[in-house]
């Protein structure tokens, strides 16, 4: 994607509308490679995953080299937080430990779903929007809580296609739309429930501004490659949105003139 069509983070800007997370892969070197292929400037890390594999730093020092070498920024996560205290606290942990004020707040409220509790992401969004924290809240796409969450001093939003793991796509497309029209100058990217290319180039074409995705690779037949795919269906969907998609129509239009004079060939 050319750098004339960059979005913006904060104070950073971006070329890469590819967010890619880094959990679930088979091996360290094919999450390196994964990383290479997908282009994108974000990967997203566990705190808790972290904390819990605290005896082996292979896995930090992939994600500082891909960091390093392919200009990409870190995004801790509150993955596992059931209440905004439990958030809070992990979020200034990943602000000792990472040296960034970044996070990706989740407040998970229902364990078969997954999805955020609104009223505890709310509050720990407030809380760590207060306490200098770059706040991407995980939510859905209910257009009251988003506008809570800006409120609460969210730079941008992060609704869900579908439930995290699902690979449905985007399920509920008239919300997303609607969140869209309703909050146009704020930054949205599709978190969660993306399973094929073709979902993330539909989000594209809506409007979104990007998509974070993690298992729709890792759990891939062949991650490097299917992490190539999306950065190539991405490119492909806001490329289509900026040249503009043609209306659906409710019946036929011929695309060749049936009135006049017709061709004569001899």
């Amino acid at each position: 994607m050319s750098s004339t069509d960059s979005w913006r983070v904060g104070d950073l800007q971006l070329t890469s509308r590819f967010l890619l997370g880094t959990a679930g892969y088979p091996s360290p070197q094919v999450l390196a490679d994964a990383i290479a292929a997908s282009g994108t400037q974000i990967v997203t890390v566990g705190l808790k995953r972290q904390l819990a594999a605290a005896g082996d730093n292979g896995f930090v020092d992939i994600i500082r080299s891909a960091m390093k070498t392919h200009s990409a920024r870190l995004l801790p996560n509150t993955a596992g937080c059931t209440t905004a205290r439990e958030a809070i606290q992990l979020a200034h942990m990943a602000r000792e430990l990472y040296g960034t004020p970044w996070v990706k707040l989740e407040v998970v409220g229902d364990e078969y779903t997954l999805q955020p509790d609104p009223v505890e992401l709310v509050e720990a969004a407030r809380h760590l929007s207060k306490d200098g924290f770059v706040v991407f809240p995980y939510c859905t796409d209910d257009l009251v809580t988003c506008k809570r969450l800006l409120d609460a001093g969210c730079p941008l939003l992060m609704p869900w296609g579908a439930p995290i793991g699902s690979g449905q796509g985007l399920v509920n497309p008239f919300a997303l739309r609607l969140l869209r029209e309703r909050l146009s100058d704020v930054p949205l990217i599709i978190d969660a429930g993306i399973g094929a290319p073709s979902h993330a180039a539909q989000a594209l074409e809506m409007g979104f501004d990007a998509v974070l995705l993690n298992s729709a690779v890792s759990q891939a037949s062949d991650p490097v490659r299917m992490a190539a795919a999306f950065k190539a269906a991405i490119e492909a969907g806001r490329t289509a949105r900026l040249a503009g998609v043609m209306a659906k129509q409710d019946f036929a239009v011929a695309t060749t003139p049936v009135t006049g004079n017709p061709f004569l060939i001899n």
